[in-house]
């Protein structure tokens, strides 16, 4: 059964609707009697799901509407936790017994799953009233009002905005309008500038008080704000009326005819347009033709919050990317004192504070804005606004102006689809300032189940174009990216951070526990847990904590509840929890839809047999812990992706038999049975492979290059002789794309890449001692390199004593770049 999407909108209703559907099926044909009471289920369930999926895009819904989706979500979650339950002790599929006793304990196993079928067919029937009771509340005390008042965009306040109470815009002005008019027409087209950034960093200012500098130069001039669902027609009339104000009754004009019109009066005209806010690509798209190309000193200005249309605007004219810089310190304390109304010197002794409240808005200056707002009404003592600065990242207290940072942050959540706006949600388990990796937590989002497989992409491919597109919307900050230029890590602003973490405690995605000040709802039951430092908020024990999901702990100094109470847990996220024990983790086989599992830098010493009953783990993390030997029941792990250890770690014989294992890192191959290469040979999913402190021979060489969805290989090699080891096109590696090769210590390059070997390499990263390369004394040496015909990048570390051989080396990688025909990128240390 395919996975199904969990949505922080929908809850578990996809995954609910196909275990229904399952229970349709010949292997439940048995069911008969409730067959259509689970057809009547599905009915429902499709029709709730469609309209909480609709509901999701309203930034302002019904508030009867709200408290419905709340009991749908929830109810979801619950009969999701009973189908689990009978699906667990219905397994018809056992082996048939052997032996007297055997058949006398399988037919009292046929007994109970005869009670089951019972139970089953009474829970579907509870399921079915459950179902009726929310959706009659729901008609009971509905009030239907067409009646709504329009909502006044907080971004058009600014430009309204008095330039005295600008801080910090001279500078990035005058360097966009150094990019809209020196050096006059280019290439024959109108010159733009994009300016790109997160909501509040004061994009609409800045391209206004460029507009207000120049306008008056131009003869055909408009501000046109595009909003986050545009009505084009609207927009293009809007257009047409401020560069050619003598057209009237244009409603009924079609959109080709309004860009036709458009395009007529600019073809010979100087003009400058602002188009504010744009969302998407698809409205730049037909916006952008109504600005012609003309030879007369055009200029346009884009704001947006996306970098791919900042990019698509770019590409469409001469244009010119501007990034959105944040104050600086002295900027933001300037502002902050300007929006207190108050002087510097009259606050010294709120210095420091301050300082820390400035660092936690991060140069964004609607954040600074709010925040003094927040404070202008406070006393100005170093305990009140140290409360202050504690709650800002987490709930942070409400007044007008906070308010209207909350609106401007909620446009970007609310533009997300419904996929994105969950994954989006659910970074509040991390703590404030916490960097979060991306491999981890795209591993995350997948033992949740946030990503359904989509065609050909894998979904850690899936997860990372997500993770790419928070990115491209400024809602999450890039951190650490590697030589590539591709971003590893991220954080969340504090401000979208207590945005979202809002947003969770309302639709109870996430309950927090251990954080000051964060009231949480503790009689509605947890689905997501995260605990954080310290032990000043909710106890655990007062938590309802029979059904939930997942459990997230990050430096938590309280006790962990015993696993028992995690019996429907598909996360159990221990990683860096320095106090886990061993007898943490009794009973784990219990939790039987575990998915992932992360006990790394952890004090665990050994896992228990139980490990194997868990029979849809996907992800084991057992690196940095104490743990030198894996039980044999882990090869009963057959929906293992990922295996993540440390080299010391023993593997069990019987790793082939694990054929979803995708990621397996990192093994030294010496310490495990002679079997195991052989093993991993026949691993046909086998995507990325770390192996480490070990001897490889040309027999290796061909079982690793038979792995056929092999991408990224990466080895630290011992020492041996000096026969060559020959990669071929019959030596395999038909779809690696990244190989790390590193010989330790002294150890010289025996690798030789012929024609044909592995045609789909794009990253080649080598290690090895000049010295010990004997063909080095020649100017014959050549490790066939320039056979990788994909090849993009070349990196390497030559080490040696003999000053000659590394040039030789050195000089050899150097022509071969240069010659290739890819002229890869060449890092030498």
């Amino acid at each position: 059964m395919e996975a199904a999407l969990v949505s922080a909108a929908t809850g578990v209703l996809k995954p609910v609707l196909a275990k229904l559907a399952s229970l349709l099926g010949d292997e439940y044909k048995h069911f008969k009697e409730v067959r259509k009471e689970i057809k009547f289920l599905m009915d429902e369930l499709e029709a709730m799901h469609a309209f909480l999926l609709k509901m999701s895009e309203h930034e302002d819904p019904d508030v009867q509407d709200k408290i419905w989706a709340a009991a749908v979500r929830e109810l979801s979650y619950d009969m999701e936790d009973t189908i689990d339950d009978f699906l667990q002790n219905v397994d018809d599929k056992d082996a048939k017994p052997d032996g007297f006793i055997e058949k006398i304990k399988h037919s009292l196993g046929k007994l109970g799953k005869m009670k089951t079928h019972h139970r089953i067919g009474s829970e579907i029937q509870d399921m079915k009233k459950l179902v009726i009771e929310v959706a009659d509340r729901n008609a009971r005390y509905r009030t239907i009002s067409n009646s709504k008042h329009a909502a006044v965009d907080p971004r058009a306040l600014a430009i309204f905005e008095h330039a005295s109470k600008l801080v910090g815009i001279d500078e990035p002005k005058a360097e966009i309008i150094k990019l809209l008019t020196e050096g006059g027409p280019t290439d024959g087209q109108p010159k733009l500038v994009s300016i790109v950034g997160s909501g509040g960093m004061g994009k609409t200012t800045l391209a206004n008080q460029v507009y207000q500098d120049l306008k008056e130069k131009f003869k055909c001039k408009a501000f046109i704000s595009v909003s986050r669902n545009p009505d084009m027609a609207n927009i293009l009339r809007t257009i047409l009326h401020h560069v050619s104000p003598g057209y009237a009754n244009t409603e009924a004009w079609s959109i080709q005819q309004l860009i036709s019109k458009i395009n007529d009066y600019l073809a010979n005209t100087r003009y400058f347009i602002v188009v504010d806010d744009i969302w998407d690509v698809k409205t730049w798209d037909v916006t952008k033709c109504a600005f012609p190309i003309n030879t007369c000193g055009s200029i346009l200005i884009t704001t947006t919050r996306m970098t791919d249309v900042a990019r698509s605007c770019c590409s469409s004219f001469a244009g010119h990317i501007y990034n959105m810089r944040p104050l600086d310190m002295a900027q933001s304390r300037k502002l902050f004192y300007i929006r207190l109304d108050s002087k510097e010197d009259c606050l010294e002794h709120l210095e420091e504070v301050c300082d820390k409240i400035l660092e936690k808005c991060d140069g964004s200056p609607l954040a600074i804005i709010a925040i003094s707002g927040l404070l202008a009404n406070r006393e100005n003592t170093v305990e009140e606004w140290d409360r202050v600065k504690n709650s800002i990242g987490r709930t942070l207290e409400r007044n007008a102006t906070v308010e209207l940072m909350m609106k401007i942050l909620s446009l970007s959540y609310f533009d997300l689809p419904p996929h994105l706006k969950t994954c989006l949600l659910y970074l509040s388990i991390f703590p404030e300032d916490y960097i979060i990796e991306k491999k981890d937590l795209i591993r995350r989002w997948i033992g949740e189940g946030f990503i359904r497989k989509e065609s050909r992409y894998t979904l850690y491919e899936l997860g990372q174009r997500y993770f790419n597109e928070l990115i491209n919307r400024s809602l999450v900050q890039p951190v650490k990216s590697n030589e590539y230029g591709v971003v590893m890590s991220c954080r969340v602003h504090d401000t979208i951070l207590d945005f979202i973490t809002s947003k969770s405690i309302e639709e109870n995605f996430v309950t927090f526990d251990g954080l000051l000040d964060l009231n949480t709802v503790t009689q509605r039951k947890v689905r997501r847990l995260s605990l954080q430092v310290g032990n000043q908020g909710n106890s655990s024990n007062s938590l309802l904590l029979s059904h939930v999901r997942s459990i997230n702990v990050f430096g938590y100094s309280g006790e962990i509840p015993s696993l028992d109470k995690f019996k429907y847990s598909r996360v159990l996220d221990f990683g860096g929890f320095s106090q886990l024990e061993r007898h943490h983790l009794a009973n784990i086989g219990r939790l039987f839809q575990l998915r992932h599992l992360n006990l790394r830098n952890t004090r665990i010493n050994e896992l228990s047999e139980q490990i194997g009953l868990l029979v849809f783990l996907q992800m084991l993390d057992i690196r940095g812990t104490y743990v030198n030997k894996l039980p044999a029941s882990v090869a009963n792990l057959r929906r293992l992706v990922y295996l993540l250890t440390d080299t010391g770690v023993i593997i069990p014989d019987g790793i082939a038999k694990m054929q979803a294992l995708e990621i397996l890192k990192r093994v030294a191959v010496f310490k495990q049975s002679v079997n195991f290469l052989q093993e991993v040979g026949q691993l046909k999913n086998m995507r990325k492979l770390i192996l480490g402190v070990q001897v490889i021979d040309q027999e290796h060489i061909c079982i690793l290059g038979g792995l056929p969805a092999l991408i990224v290989l990466k080895m630290k090699v011992a020492a041996k002789g000096n026969d060559l080891l020959s990669v071929s096109g019959a030596a395999g590696f038909p779809c690696l794309r990244e190989l790390l090769y590193h010989k330790v210590l002294f150890g010289g390059m025996d690798l030789l890449f012929e024609p044909g070997s592995m045609p789909k390499l794009e990253k080649l990263d080598l290690s090895f001692n000049a010295g010990e390369c004997h063909s080095l004394s020649s100017e014959a040496f050549d490790l066939g390199i320039g056979n990788l015909l994909n090849l993009g990048s070349v990196k390497c570390e030559v080490r040696g004593w003999l000053n000659s051989a590394v040039s030789v080396a050195k000089a050899y990688l150097e022509k071969t770049a240069r010659t290739h025909p890819n002229r890869p990128t060449l890092l030498l240390a």
